[in-house]
């Protein structure tokens, strides 16, 4: 078993965290997936139990076909300073952070109420989702831990 050390920040080593993260995911504005990349990923890095819901508007960015997330009217005149700053800091997209975070053993599940509203069929997904589920479900599978919504 190898062993590492915890990244060193201000004030001290991060802790190695435990437990559990659960993202609802619903909003469908690009300015909200880069959170999502992020926590999903440095969640996973951390070993914690990593589980997003996607549903509402984000469902069409998880389709085999998203096409381009819009960003917010008010924020849109931003788009190009927030892409260059995010190549200048060689920051991934947020389908790459997702991407890593599974690979680290994060799911994501799709919401099947509002995949059935959207006319959405569990094969109209890309790969990043690993099934397509009630609020029930999820509901359970969140128990116990932290749930941001974004």
């Amino acid at each position: 078993m190898a062993v590492t050390t915890a990244p060193e920040v201000e004030g001290g080593p991060i802790r190695q965290a435990a437990g559990k993260l659960s993202i609802v995911m619903f909003s469908g504005t690009a300015d909200k997936f880069i959170p999502l990349g992020i926590l999903a990923q440095a969640g996973a890095a951390m070993e914690m139990e990593v589980h997003v819901f996607v549903t509402g508007f984000a469902l069409q960015a998880f389709t085999k076909e998203p096409g381009e997330l819009p960003f917010p009217a008010e924020f849109a005149a931003l788009a190009p300073a927030v892409a260059q700053g995010m190549a200048a800091a060689h920051v991934e997209s947020w389908d790459t952070m997702l991407r890593q975070a599974k690979e680290l053993g994060a799911k994501v599940h799709a919401c099947s109420t509002m995949s059935a509203v959207m006319g959405l069929t569990p094969g109209d997904f890309s790969d990043l989702v690993d099934d397509v589920v009630g609020a029930a479900t999820f509901l359970q599978v969140a128990d116990g831990g932290e749930t941001f919504f974004i």
